[in-house]
């Protein structure tokens, strides 16, 4: 048992340890609350809070750092040479 067990058992105290986000996941409370997730690949903290007539969504995929840069340049209404140009200078990657 870890101190803070044995220090705190037999009391009313609500003490619990921390957790790293390795640790986390594997904790039997938190596995038996399906607290974590799988996305990809990826573990996270499920979608909180949680309501019986309207579930959360899993969250979708985890984004790829410059995914959406060619979509935000577009939408800022540079056009596609603009963009390659700005690619092959190395503003943009």
């Amino acid at each position: 048992r870890a101190e803070w067990e044995e220090t705190f058992s037999g009391s009313d105290a609500c003490v619990s340890g921390v957790y790293s986000m390795d640790e986390a996941p594997t904790h039997p409370q938190l596995r038996a609350r399906a607290t974590f997730v799988d996305v990809d690949g990826v573990r996270q903290p499920a979608p909180a809070p949680r309501f019986s007539v309207t579930p959360a969504a899993i969250p979708g995929p985890v984004p790829v750092p410059g995914g959406d840069t060619d979509a935000v340049l577009s939408e800022l209404g540079l056009g596609h040479e603009s963009v390659v140009a700005l690619r092959k200078s190395g503003i943009i990657a």
